[in-house]
């Protein structure tokens, strides 16, 4: 057995190795040692392997799921070792002591999952390859809980934003490349060449034209990603949609440093909660919740699909009658695209069948609430009648299933009555012999006078006769009429002639009845995979949808405005929110300040000063993130909205440290700041925040001087700057695209009141002190603060500021010049005073003198 085993984790490599033994998936060696670990359960031994006890541990196989969650969850992948024949046909085959033949049957990782408690119901579970070829990149996406099958074609540099758009559970790539990967394959699996006669293959076609024009680097990825799904799922492919081809400018580019700026999809900590999507998701089904967060991940540059988008949205929004309609409906539907991905993969269920009987069932009925609609939108128009044309299918699995069809096909019970006569004539068989059964239980009481005797079934006796070890002798003479079987601590069984015919009554129907139903799944499984395109095309309808309705109801419950999308490059927004900030405040019992932002061509740079907490950041981020809403196909929280398409959006708020590649903060900052100067166009978006705040204070004013004039003259982008940088207020002087703007804030009987609000002009100062006292700084440290302050403006004002002498003497070193001699003033005053000789008045002033002195 260990011989079988140590072959196949050979051939399982590193992957962790279920071994299949009875009831439990058992682990050896060094697997069992880290799997002990991960799912804390007890590590065992069995026999010995070269003179040591060899580790072990098992799960039972009715409870793999869970475990195979936790092992995922920590990163491992495991393959399957499944027996492939009965131990009796292993006798059969080569006696009594022969080995059950076993095989690896499937290899489980994060991106092949189709089960549903391994799966999040509401986000695609990416799986990628990255291929190379002649210089060009390109990634093949699939999620084959759904079949989707995306190609991106892309280069180095936007590698990186387009595995942030997808966030995928695994990424697959050559042995031969230096991409960062979560396996790597042999070099072979990736030639372009291969790629193009697996693809043809897998959809029996001579051409792959009629899916667009790959090049060789998609052919690449996809054929590494079709021959890694291969591999995992053992020769048996997942369902993979025909592949849908990406150019490189149908969405806007996001790089992941701004993904993760924005909390886009994901917030900080790698949670949905918190995040755009998160505040934005109405959607009442898992398909819709999927659907959107792609949707707000990857935001056209068609204006014409998003305006599609936008009526859809729009006539939901303004009918609230059917908008409630459609929701109530869709709220009840099962997750059709993930069970017939479950019944591709061959780990169907009948309750998958049903799911999907079920689910066409209420799509067909909503099809028909929807064509009745008077003048449709045309994406309405257009996806309508894909929730219709299953008739034959609905009724066949109508006929064919119970209500509830069980998870498990093992049991049978799964085939409605009525369906199969055959069948139901076994059923009545086994019904029979079954009460006939219970008539044998009842005479043998009363023949034997046993009251507590019972018959009893288990799946190594069968059916027997149990009574208490007390009346057992009875039953043990030979004319009883009852042969002994098998004694236990207090019961003793028996067999009996006419119990063994109604057993073999009952056995008989019951297996012939299993058989009956496996072949009608089989057939019904068959009929459903027939139509496995048309299904997903009706899954996909109706999460577009829920999409809609989910975002008309938030722009219903929010007071949301559909933006007016144009040609130029604007972005007008007159009462704009941030839509997360916004609900948190709301839930703390606050009101959120609205703001309206114009980035015309007359002011596409708007320079934003203000104090620390007085919302600088939000207003930068509430903009950009309309401009995603509103690209995406969804209403904006604004009163009044008109932008221009956004190609490429930049967002560099806030940094941290990136230890692990060598960078600090500063050169984190510098980095993204570099990636906006090279890549930014007119027709771009860019919010930045504190530029060269990381480093001194002269060499950080010349950088974020540099970098607003770059943007004015070179990107000519439209941009929010915010920044403390005063002095960079001068450059309005002469860029005449740059306006100057601050955030409001005010003193008042000593405590610091921050407005939130927006006005034209730049900030008075920057109430650092007085935000410094908000966070609970010692009162001694701020009042030494604020010396410190007056001496640095009164050497600024020395000096013309900053801004008009940076080659000046460092002001830093005049102000510790000036304190020095005052220390030594104050020390010769001191040493000056004849203690004993004072009187009390003298004393008091002498104080009031040295106070003087000490500033």
């Amino acid at each position: 057995m260990i011989a079988q085993y140590l072959a196949l984790k050979a051939e399982a490599q590193d992957c962790l190795l279920f071994y299949r033994m009875g009831d439990f998936f058992e682990m050896f060696f060094e697997d069992a040692r880290i799997a002990a670990a991960c799912l804390d359960i007890a590590l065992t031994g069995r026999g010995e392997h070269d003179g040591e006890r060899i580790p072990m541990c098992g799960v039972p196989v009715h409870a793999a799921t869970a475990y195979l969650q936790r092992l995922i969850k920590a990163g491992h992948r495991v393959a399957i070792a499944e027996q492939t024949e009965t131990p009796e046909a292993a006798k059969k085959r080569g006696g009594s002591k022969a080995l059950v033949a076993r095989a690896i049957v499937r290899v489980v990782t994060a991106g092949t999952l189709t089960e549903e408690a391994l799966l999040d119901a509401r986000a695609a579970n990416w799986c990628v390859a990255v291929g190379e070829a002649g210089g060009d990149v390109a990634v093949a996406a699939a999620d084959v809980s759904t079949g989707r099958f995306e190609i991106f074609e892309t280069d180095l540099a936007g590698l990186g934003a387009t595995l942030a758009r997808l966030n995928p559970a695994e990424v697959v790539a050559s042995e031969a490349s230096e991409i960062d990967a979560t396996s790597h394959r042999p070099r072979a699996q990736f030639d372009s060449a291969g790629g193009e006669t697996r693809l043809k293959s897998l959809y029996g076609v001579a051409t792959l034209d009629g899916f667009g024009q790959f090049s060789r680097a998609a052919l690449s990825a996809a054929g590494g990603l079709v021959a890694y799904l291969d591999h995992t799922a053992k020769g048996a492919l997942p369902f993979l949609r025909p592949p849908v081809l990406h150019a490189d400018d149908a969405s806007m580019a996001i790089d992941a440093a701004t993904r993760e700026s924005l909390e886009l999809t994901l917030a900080t900590g790698g949670t949905r909660k918190g995040s755009l999507l998160d505040s934005v998701d109405r959607t009442v089904t898992g398909a819709g919740a999927r659907l959107l967060g792609q949707d707000i991940a990857a935001p056209l540059m068609d204006a014409g699909a998003i305006g599609a988008r936008l009526d859809l949205v729009q006539r939901f929004h303004d009918e609230p009658n059917l908008r409630e309609t459609l929701r109530s409906s869709l709220r009840a539907l099962p997750d059709i695209g993930r069970a017939l991905g479950r019944i591709v993969a061959g780990r169907g269920s009948p309750r998958d069948l049903g799911q999907l009987r079920d689910g066409l069932d209420a799509a067909w009925g909503l099809g028909e609430r929807l064509h009745q609609l008077a003048a449709p939108p045309p994406l309405l128009a257009e996806i309508a009648p894909r929730l219709q044309g299953h008739g034959a299918l609905i009724d066949l699995l109508k006929r064919a299933l119970v209500p509830e069809p069980p998870i498990d096909a093992a049991g049978g019970g799964y085939i409605a009555e009525g369906f199969d006569a055959a069948l139901d004539d076994l059923r009545h068989t086994g019904a029979g012999g079954r009460r006939a059964i219970a008539a044998l239980e009842a005479d043998y009481r009363k023949r034997t006078g046993i009251a507590a005797l019972k018959i009893r079934h288990n799946g190594v006796l069968g059916y027997h006769v149990e009574v208490p070890a007390r009346a057992a002798d009875a039953l043990m003479a030979p004319e009883s009429g009852f042969t002994h079987r098998q004694t236990l601590a207090g019961v003793v069984r028996f067999n009996a002639a006419d119990l063994h015919e109604a057993a073999m009554q009952v056995t008989q129907a019951g297996n012939h009845a299993l058989a009956a139903e496996a072949s009608h799944l089989e057939d019904l499984t068959e009929t459903a995979l027939a139509r496995r395109h048309e299904i997903a095309v009706t899954a996909d309808a109706l999460a577009r949808i829920d999409v809609a309705a989910g975002l008309a109801e938030r722009a219903a419950e929010g007071g949301w405005a559909r933006p007016a999308l144009v040609d130029h490059a604007c972005f007008e927004v007159e009462g704009g929110r941030h839509p997360v900030v916004e609900a948190a405040v709301a839930r703390a019992g606050g009101r959120f300040v609205a703001n309206d932002c114009d980035l015309s061509e007359a002011s596409r740079l708007w320079l934003v000063t203000g104090p620390n907490m007085g919302g600088k950041s939000t207003f930068l981020r509430q903009n950009a993130l309309i401009a995603v809403l509103a690209q995406a196909g969804s209403y904006v929280p604004a009163a009044r909205a008109k932008l221009g398409l956004v190609d490429r959006l930049f967002s560099r708020v806030g940094a941290s440290d990136n230890l692990a590649r060598g960078r600090s903060t500063f050169m984190v900052e510098m980095v993204e700041t570099a990636a906006i100067l090279a890549q930014a166009t007119p027709r771009s978006f860019v919010i930045l925040d504190e530029v060269g705040r990381g480093t001194s204070t002269y060499d950080g004013l010349a950088i974020a001087w540099a970098v607003v004039e770059a943007i004015h003259e070179d990107n000519r982008c439209r941009c929010l700057f915010a920044t403390h940088y005063h002095e960079l207020t001068r450059l309005a002087e002469r860029c005449e695209a740059l306006s100057l703007h601050h955030v409001r804030a005010r003193e008042w009987k000593g405590e610091l009141v921050l407005l939130h609000e927006l006005a034209t002009g730049p900030a008075d100062r920057s109430y650092g002190l007085a935000v410094a006292r908000l966070a609970g700084l010692p009162p001694a440290t701020i009042a030494r603060a604020k010396s410190v302050l007056a001496k640095l403006e009164a050497g600024r004002a020395k000096t013309g500021g900053l801004a008009a002498g940076l080659d000046d003497l460092p002001l830093f070193a005049a102000v510790a010049a000036q304190e020095a001699d005052a220390v030594d003033e104050l020390r010769s005053a001191l040493t000056a005073i004849d203690v004993d000789a004072l009187s009390p008045r003298e004393a008091l002033e002498a104080l009031y003198r040295l106070k003087g002195l000490a500033g």
